[in-house]
């Protein structure tokens, strides 16, 4: 695959990782562009739907609310938590390690952008339970 084909991705053109609260297109990453100092994708989450408090060790994150309304925490640098109500064109940061969580408290879709630095975190959520692989032709 040459460089030209790599540069532009849309969600729709990659595998995604879908689980119980939502899926997760990853359009940059290692295995997707070459990607090698981060990686990234679009998170859709339902109604209701969002990922339980969790963290990446090693690695920090950034999301980006592209759609949608939410509650967002964040565990500050004494793991005590900060909850916020997000909305569209939010950044959070999330530092190293730090527990986070995502919960949809809107009456539609949330969509989000996140990135992880270093690349790498995303491919542990191969090993959650509700995880599935589908393919972009699906």
């Amino acid at each position: 695959m040459s460089d030209r084909e790599t540069l532009f991705r849309y969600a729709k053109d990659v595998d995604s990782f879908a689980f119980d609260w939502g899926r997760l297109a990853l359009t940059v990453a290692p295995d997707v562009n070459g990607a090698v100092r981060f990686s990234g994708g679009v998170v859709d989450l339902g109604v209701g739907q969002g990922h339980a408090r969790h963290n990446h060790p090693g690695a920090e994150e950034i999301i980006f609310v592209i759609s949608g309304t939410g509650e967002q925490m964040v565990e500050d640098e004494h793991g005590s938590p900060v909850i916020r109500e997000v909305g569209p064109g939010c950044t959070i940061y999330v530092p190293e390690s730090r527990f986070h969580s995502t919960l949809n408290t809107g009456e539609g879709p949330m969509q989000l952008f996140v990135v992880y630095s270093p690349a790498g975190p995303e491919l542990a959520l191969r090993e959650l339970p509700d995880f599935r692989l589908v393919s972009r032709s699906a």
